[in-house]
């Protein structure tokens, strides 16, 4: 098989080498009332990131679900060809575009497949994509087709994946970006999705101004589908499938996340793990 070497946590491309990641923080906050304070909380893990001789994760797959998405895939494609810890797999499932032919020249780049469906739905056709990846990767993430990655955006999930086990997805900061005028809006997204106290489902922060707001990594209810860094584990216990094909699409990543809870499975809002939306 193809040559491959290890880098040890947050290591970088071009064979530099960074020590095994060490958080040391100093919190102060109040829960439930009662302030608490610790003073260098610290913890230390090794994160072993396997590549190819190509440079590229050896044990993380891609999967986007398109849909008439030619005026801002290719931005998305060449977030994750920058990405410090690149996929080494990235199945693009076309649901039902209009005319995909724009994706045949994705066909082209190494390790990217394409597969062009009716248009079946959100749901469905990620369903279709870890039917072909499941087996082999160890992390899967799940976007969107306008979601832009940071350049370190991979490196960091996998990091956090790497030291809590029962973790089974990671969520990002997502910040707004008008796809028209090709910028940053200014504004946040989400920031984890959570349920007002009469049942509405929202994505916390969204229109808010990106500032120093959501800054501590927290237990969410749910993680917005448009970025969702999972560990395959978990999704093989979302039984019978991941996601609910009942769902055509919205609310299909709250229902997937739900179960998972179930489960025993955190969920995670990580600032530190950023993107455009």
């Amino acid at each position: 098989g193809p040559s491959r070497f290890i880098r040890t946590a947050i290591s970088t491309r071009n064979n530099r080498f960074r020590a095994p990641s060490c958080e040391i923080d100093n919190v102060q906050e109040k829960r439930r009332g009662q302030e608490q304070s610790a003073a260098s909380l610290v913890s230390c893990y090794f994160l072993l990131i396997f590549y190819d001789s190509a440079g590229l994760v050896t044990m993380l797959s891609v999967i986007i679900v398109t849909h008439n998405s030619e005026s801002f895939i290719d931005r998305c494609i060449a977030s994750l060809d920058d990405q410090s810890a690149p996929a080494s797999r990235v199945i693009i499932v076309d649901s039902g575009s209009t005319a995909p032919s724009y994706l045949d020249l994705l066909a082209t780049k190494k390790g990217y497949e394409i597969y062009k469906k009716q248009n079946i739905g959100f749901a469905a056709a990620n369903n279709f994509g870890l039917s072909l990846t499941s087996a082999e990767s160890d992390y899967i993430c799940i976007m969107n087709p306008d979601t832009f990655l940071e350049t370190q955006t991979f490196e960091s999930a996998l990091a956090v994946l790497a030291a809590d086990s029962q973790v089974g997805i990671v969520g990002g900061r997502l910040k707004g970006f008008d796809i028209d005028l090709g910028s940053a809006t200014g504004l946040l997204d989400s920031t984890g999705i959570f349920r007002s106290w009469y049942g509405r489902w929202y994505d916390r922060g969204q229109g808010q101004k990106n500032a120093d707001n959501f800054r501590i990594q927290e237990e969410v209810p749910a993680v917005c589908g448009a970025f969702m860094f999972c560990r395959t584990a978990a999704l093989k216990e979302a039984v019978p499938t991941p996601f609910d094909e009942s769902f055509f699409m919205y609310k299909e990543d709250i229902d997937l996340c739900l179960r998972l809870r179930k489960k025993g499975w955190k969920l995670l809002y990580v600032p530190e793990v950023e993107m455009h939306h």
